[in-house]
């Protein structure tokens, strides 16, 4: 991966919101994150749903991607697609094990590109919330997101390995702090408590920063 000059420049790119929500009932909350792309909706439209180039940045995709088909990201979420209008708006089940949550991405045409819209609701598990709150899953996408930046700026696959180590680099690291402190300050922006909020965003770096210890070596 390209070594960022500014990383904190780079998350502070993404401008993110937390809500409240609810579905059937059930409390949700849910995590926005918007960020302008110097391309056209075409492109970023293709980047984004195209399965020969999402592994270009972020992971391969195998599956029926069609409305109402089921796909899978390799060794992490899948799902069903359940909307697709392009260049405008797809939305998807997101499925870890029991787990289900609901994604969708809108496309905007803006006067400096495009405008991407990520908005990503889940069940609300208090015992997760309270330890990580919505970074745990907000800075995922933070780093989904610049690598889609970089794809795009230069054409080029972003390299997986170097991708999955870049968190623990020292770019990596104030990329990290970056992105979680703005999701703490989101929450807090949603009611929760500031204290809590972020107390739960240096865990969050402290899960994506620390390598864990190699448990044959001890």
């Amino acid at each position: 991966m390209p070594l960022l000059t500014d990383p904190a420049a780079i998350a502070g790119l993404v401008a993110r919101e937390v809500r409240t929500g609810s579905r059937d009932g059930a409390p949700t909350r849910i995590v926005i994150a918007r960020r302008t792309y110097a391309t056209d909706q075409a492109d970023l439209w293709d980047a984004l749903t195209n399965a020969e180039r999402i592994p270009r940045w972020f992971l391969p995709v195998s599956g029926d991607l069609k409305v109402g088909g089921r796909y899978q990201t390799e060794g992490n979420a899948g799902g069903v697609v359940q909307e697709c209008a392009a260049p405008r708006r797809f939305a998807v089940t997101w499925e870890m094990g029991p787990q289900v949550s609901w994604l969708a991405i809108n496309l905007t045409a803006s006067d400096d590109g495009t405008q991407l819209e990520l908005v990503h609701e889940a069940p609300v598990v208090p015992e997760f919330w309270d330890q990580y709150g919505p970074g745990a899953v907000g800075v995922g996408w933070d780093l989904g997101l610049m690598a889609l930046g970089l794809h795009l700026s230069s054409g080029a696959a972003v390299d997986p390995a170097e991708g999955l180590a870049f968190p623990t680099t020292p770019e990596g690291t104030v990329f990290v702090e970056t992105a979680a402190q703005g999701w703490a300050d989101a929450a807090i922006g949603d009611g929760d408590d500031p204290a809590a909020a972020n107390a739960a965003a240096q865990r969050t770096v402290t899960f994506y920063t620390v390598e864990p210890e190699d448990s044959s070596q001890s």
